[in-house]
Protein backbone atom coordinates (compact mmCIF):
# COMPACT_ATOMS: atom_id res chain seq x y z
CA UNK A 1 0.00 0.00 0.00
CA UNK A 2 1.12 3.28 -0.60
CA UNK A 3 2.58 4.90 2.62
CA UNK A 4 1.09 8.93 2.64
CA UNK A 5 3.21 12.12 4.37
CA UNK A 6 1.17 12.29 6.84
CA UNK A 7 1.54 8.89 8.28
CA UNK A 8 5.15 9.34 8.37
CA UNK A 9 5.10 12.67 9.97
CA UNK A 10 2.51 10.61 12.65
CA UNK A 11 5.17 8.47 13.46
CA UNK A 12 7.89 11.01 13.63
CA UNK A 13 6.06 12.18 15.91
CA UNK A 14 5.39 9.54 18.18
CA UNK A 15 8.95 8.13 17.89
CA UNK A 16 10.80 10.81 17.06
CA UNK A 17 12.63 8.46 14.67
CA UNK A 18 14.21 10.09 10.88
CA UNK A 19 12.25 10.40 7.71
CA UNK A 20 13.24 7.33 5.97
CA UNK A 21 13.55 5.01 9.10
CA UNK A 22 9.29 6.07 9.61
CA UNK A 23 8.84 5.36 5.91
CA UNK A 24 10.47 2.14 5.48
CA UNK A 25 9.02 0.59 9.22
CA UNK A 26 5.59 1.93 7.71
CA UNK A 27 6.26 0.50 4.53
CA UNK A 28 7.30 -3.43 6.15
CA UNK A 29 3.81 -2.74 8.77
CA UNK A 30 1.70 -2.00 5.87
CA UNK A 31 0.73 1.76 7.21
CA UNK A 32 0.28 0.41 10.52
CA UNK A 33 1.20 2.87 12.93
CA UNK A 34 1.67 0.45 16.22
CA UNK A 35 3.67 -2.19 14.30
CA UNK A 36 5.84 0.35 12.66
CA UNK A 37 6.50 1.56 16.48
CA UNK A 38 7.78 -1.89 17.44
CA UNK A 39 9.65 -2.74 13.84
CA UNK A 40 11.42 0.58 15.15
CA UNK A 41 12.39 -0.36 18.50
CA UNK A 42 13.27 -3.71 17.36
CA UNK A 43 15.65 -1.91 14.92
CA UNK A 44 16.97 0.10 17.76
CA UNK A 45 17.60 -3.14 19.46
CA UNK A 46 19.21 -5.02 17.01
CA UNK A 47 21.74 -1.54 17.24
CA UNK A 48 22.43 -2.93 20.21
CA UNK A 49 23.18 -6.37 19.20
CA UNK A 50 25.26 -5.40 16.21
CA UNK A 51 27.32 -2.90 18.23
CA UNK A 52 27.82 -5.26 22.11
CA UNK A 53 31.03 -5.37 21.08
CA UNK A 54 31.75 -1.42 20.50
CA UNK A 55 33.35 0.94 23.13
CA UNK A 56 30.60 3.48 25.06
CA UNK A 57 33.11 5.67 26.06
CA UNK A 58 31.40 9.34 25.61
CA UNK A 59 28.56 10.87 27.15
CA UNK A 60 27.84 12.93 29.99
CA UNK A 61 27.83 12.58 33.79
CA UNK A 62 24.49 14.10 35.72
CA UNK A 63 24.01 14.73 39.03
CA UNK A 64 20.79 16.02 40.71
CA UNK A 65 20.60 16.98 44.66
CA UNK A 66 17.26 17.59 46.34
CA UNK A 67 16.07 21.13 47.26
CA UNK A 68 16.39 20.11 50.98
CA UNK A 69 19.74 18.59 50.28
CA UNK A 70 19.38 15.87 52.03
CA UNK A 71 19.56 13.48 48.62
CA UNK A 72 22.11 13.32 45.87
CA UNK A 73 22.38 11.13 42.57
CA UNK A 74 25.20 10.84 40.40
CA UNK A 75 25.05 9.08 36.73
CA UNK A 76 26.84 8.14 34.16
CA UNK A 77 25.35 7.67 30.49
CA UNK A 78 27.23 6.60 27.93
CA UNK A 79 27.61 6.72 24.27
CA UNK A 80 30.38 6.07 21.40
CA UNK A 81 30.82 9.46 20.34
CA UNK A 82 31.31 13.09 21.38
CA UNK A 83 28.70 14.31 18.35
CA UNK A 84 26.07 11.93 20.20
CA UNK A 85 26.64 12.53 23.55
CA UNK A 86 25.62 16.62 22.39
CA UNK A 87 22.38 15.37 20.69
CA UNK A 88 19.44 16.58 22.08
CA UNK A 89 18.04 12.68 21.60
CA UNK A 90 20.94 11.80 23.95
CA UNK A 91 20.44 14.56 26.47
CA UNK A 92 16.82 14.17 26.83
CA UNK A 93 17.43 10.25 27.46
CA UNK A 94 20.03 10.92 30.26
CA UNK A 95 17.42 13.31 31.57
CA UNK A 96 15.16 10.46 31.58
CA UNK A 97 17.58 8.26 33.26
CA UNK A 98 17.88 10.92 36.47
CA UNK A 99 14.44 11.29 37.10
CA UNK A 100 14.10 7.22 36.86
CA UNK A 101 16.68 7.35 39.76
CA UNK A 102 15.07 9.64 41.53
CA UNK A 103 11.64 8.75 41.39
CA UNK A 104 12.19 5.13 41.59
CA UNK A 105 15.39 4.29 44.08
CA UNK A 106 16.36 1.07 41.94
CA UNK A 107 19.39 -0.64 43.35
CA UNK A 108 21.30 -1.65 39.92
CA UNK A 109 20.95 -0.78 36.44
CA UNK A 110 18.71 -4.12 35.39
CA UNK A 111 16.16 -2.69 38.25
CA UNK A 112 16.66 0.91 36.80
CA UNK A 113 15.88 -0.05 32.98
CA UNK A 114 12.87 -1.61 34.00
CA UNK A 115 11.28 1.09 35.44
CA UNK A 116 9.98 4.12 33.34
CA UNK A 117 9.75 2.41 30.44
CA UNK A 118 13.38 3.30 30.19
CA UNK A 119 14.83 0.23 28.26
CA UNK A 120 12.11 0.70 25.74
CA UNK A 121 13.31 4.34 25.43
CA UNK A 122 16.95 3.22 25.28
CA UNK A 123 16.46 0.84 22.33
CA UNK A 124 14.01 3.77 20.63
CA UNK A 125 16.98 6.38 20.92
CA UNK A 126 19.87 3.73 20.11
CA UNK A 127 17.53 2.81 16.79
CA UNK A 128 17.54 6.95 16.45
CA UNK A 129 21.22 7.59 16.85
CA UNK A 130 22.82 3.82 15.63
CA UNK A 131 24.99 4.11 18.35
CA UNK A 132 25.72 1.98 21.19
CA UNK A 133 24.06 3.46 24.42
CA UNK A 134 24.29 2.18 28.49
CA UNK A 135 24.08 3.59 31.49
CA UNK A 136 27.17 2.32 33.22
CA UNK A 137 27.02 3.28 36.94
CA UNK A 138 24.90 5.66 39.78
CA UNK A 139 24.91 6.09 43.46
CA UNK A 140 21.99 7.43 45.06
CA UNK A 141 23.19 8.79 48.60
CA UNK A 142 20.84 10.36 51.26
CA UNK A 143 22.11 12.51 54.23
CA UNK A 144 18.93 12.90 57.08
CA UNK A 145 21.46 14.64 59.84
CA UNK A 146 23.66 16.52 57.15
CA UNK A 147 23.42 17.46 53.78
CA UNK A 148 25.05 16.44 50.11
CA UNK A 149 26.82 19.09 47.73
CA UNK A 150 27.19 18.02 43.85
CA UNK A 151 29.62 19.35 41.22
CA UNK A 152 30.00 19.00 37.38
CA UNK A 153 32.71 20.40 35.82
CA UNK A 154 31.66 22.32 32.40
CA UNK A 155 31.13 20.05 29.67
CA UNK A 156 29.68 17.24 31.90
CA UNK A 157 32.50 14.74 31.76
CA UNK A 158 33.46 15.02 35.42
CA UNK A 159 30.97 15.51 38.21
CA UNK A 160 31.60 14.98 42.23
CA UNK A 161 28.83 14.25 45.05
CA UNK A 162 30.20 15.22 48.57
CA UNK A 163 28.10 14.04 51.48
CA UNK A 164 28.44 15.79 54.77
CA UNK A 165 27.15 14.34 58.20
CA UNK A 166 26.08 16.22 61.37
CA UNK A 167 25.12 19.37 60.07
CA UNK A 168 21.36 20.75 60.28
CA UNK A 169 22.19 24.30 58.75
CA UNK A 170 22.70 23.41 55.42
CA UNK A 171 22.94 26.54 54.26
CA UNK A 172 25.91 27.52 56.26
CA UNK A 173 27.69 24.93 55.05
CA UNK A 174 26.29 24.92 50.93
CA UNK A 175 29.03 27.18 50.25
CA UNK A 176 32.23 25.50 51.82
CA UNK A 177 30.68 22.11 50.43
CA UNK A 178 30.98 23.58 46.91
CA UNK A 179 34.53 24.43 47.21
CA UNK A 180 35.09 20.92 48.75
CA UNK A 181 33.26 18.83 45.72
CA UNK A 182 35.63 21.27 43.35
CA UNK A 183 38.51 20.18 45.28
CA UNK A 184 37.17 16.65 44.90
CA UNK A 185 36.83 17.13 41.70
CA UNK A 186 40.52 18.62 40.89
CA UNK A 187 42.83 16.67 43.13
CA UNK A 188 41.27 12.78 42.57
CA UNK A 189 41.25 12.11 45.91
CA UNK A 190 41.32 8.50 46.67
CA UNK A 191 39.26 8.52 50.03
CA UNK A 192 38.14 11.24 52.98
CA UNK A 193 40.34 9.71 55.82
CA UNK A 194 43.67 7.97 55.44
CA UNK A 195 42.60 5.04 57.64
CA UNK A 196 40.28 4.42 54.53
CA UNK A 197 43.35 3.92 52.28
CA UNK A 198 43.28 -0.39 51.25
CA UNK A 199 45.79 -2.26 52.99
CA UNK A 200 47.22 -3.58 50.11
CA UNK A 201 47.31 -0.24 48.50
CA UNK A 202 49.31 0.76 51.74
CA UNK A 203 51.51 -2.60 51.36
CA UNK A 204 52.68 -1.83 47.65
CA UNK A 205 53.43 1.79 48.26
CA UNK A 206 55.76 0.94 51.57
CA UNK A 207 57.59 -1.80 48.88
CA UNK A 208 58.24 0.70 46.30
CA UNK A 209 59.97 3.00 48.74
CA UNK A 210 61.51 0.68 51.03
CA UNK A 211 63.22 -0.99 47.28
CA UNK A 212 64.10 2.98 46.29
CA UNK A 213 65.63 3.60 49.42
CA UNK A 214 67.65 0.75 48.60
CA UNK A 215 68.80 1.32 45.70
CA UNK A 216 70.04 4.82 46.65
CA UNK A 217 72.47 3.06 49.33
CA UNK A 218 70.45 3.81 51.81
CA UNK A 219 70.93 1.65 55.17
CA UNK A 220 68.98 -1.06 55.95
CA UNK A 221 67.61 -0.26 59.83
CA UNK A 222 66.13 3.42 58.30
CA UNK A 223 64.05 1.96 55.49
CA UNK A 224 60.90 1.36 57.24
CA UNK A 225 61.48 5.36 58.32
CA UNK A 226 62.31 6.25 55.00
CA UNK A 227 59.34 4.60 53.37
CA UNK A 228 56.48 5.62 56.42
CA UNK A 229 57.85 9.60 55.44
CA UNK A 230 56.80 9.26 51.93
CA UNK A 231 53.58 6.75 52.77
CA UNK A 232 53.18 10.18 54.92
CA UNK A 233 53.15 12.43 51.94
CA UNK A 234 50.94 9.76 49.64
CA UNK A 235 48.30 10.47 52.56
CA UNK A 236 48.68 14.13 51.92
CA UNK A 237 48.43 13.83 48.22
CA UNK A 238 45.85 11.25 48.00
CA UNK A 239 43.58 12.01 51.37
CA UNK A 240 40.99 14.42 51.14
CA UNK A 241 41.04 15.63 54.53
CA UNK A 242 44.76 15.78 54.20
CA UNK A 243 45.23 17.46 50.85
CA UNK A 244 46.26 21.19 50.73
CA UNK A 245 43.46 23.30 49.67
CA UNK A 246 43.31 24.26 46.06
CA UNK A 247 42.31 27.99 46.82
CA UNK A 248 44.80 28.45 49.91
CA UNK A 249 47.47 25.83 50.53
CA UNK A 250 48.67 26.76 53.66
CA UNK A 251 45.26 25.09 55.05
CA UNK A 252 44.19 21.90 54.45
CA UNK A 253 40.38 20.44 54.01
CA UNK A 254 40.86 19.09 57.22
CA UNK A 255 41.78 22.93 58.67
CA UNK A 256 38.45 23.87 56.52
CA UNK A 257 36.37 21.66 58.73
CA UNK A 258 38.04 22.42 61.97
CA UNK A 259 37.62 25.94 61.06
CA UNK A 260 33.83 25.67 60.00
CA UNK A 261 32.58 23.72 63.27
CA UNK A 262 34.89 26.26 65.14
CA UNK A 263 32.45 28.83 63.56
CA UNK A 264 29.57 27.30 63.98
CA UNK A 265 29.89 25.02 67.39
CA UNK A 266 28.92 22.09 65.15
CA UNK A 267 30.41 18.72 64.41
CA UNK A 268 30.25 18.62 60.69
CA UNK A 269 32.25 15.57 58.76
CA UNK A 270 32.49 14.93 55.58
CA UNK A 271 31.28 11.30 55.35
CA UNK A 272 32.30 10.22 51.72
CA UNK A 273 32.64 11.26 48.19
CA UNK A 274 32.38 9.75 44.66
CA UNK A 275 33.84 11.35 41.66
CA UNK A 276 32.66 10.12 38.30
CA UNK A 277 35.10 11.13 35.25
CA UNK A 278 33.75 10.17 32.22
CA UNK A 279 35.10 6.22 30.96
CA UNK A 280 36.97 5.69 33.83
CA UNK A 281 35.45 2.26 34.35
CA UNK A 282 36.23 1.58 30.38
CA UNK A 283 39.84 2.15 30.96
Amino acid sequence: MAITAAQVNELRQKTGAGMMDCKKALTEANGDIQKAIEILRKKGASVASKRAEKTAGEGLILTQVSDNKKEGIIVEVNCETDFVANSDDFKNFAEDVLNALSSGKPKDVDELLKSNSLENKLNDVMGKVGEKMEISRFKIEEAPDGLIVDYIHPGSKLGVLVKFENEADTDNLAALGKDIAMQVAAMNPICVYREEVPKDTIDKEMEIYKEVAKKEGKPEQILEKIAQGKMNKFYQENCLSEQAFIKDNAKTIGDLIKEFNSRNNSDTKISLFYRFHLGDQKK
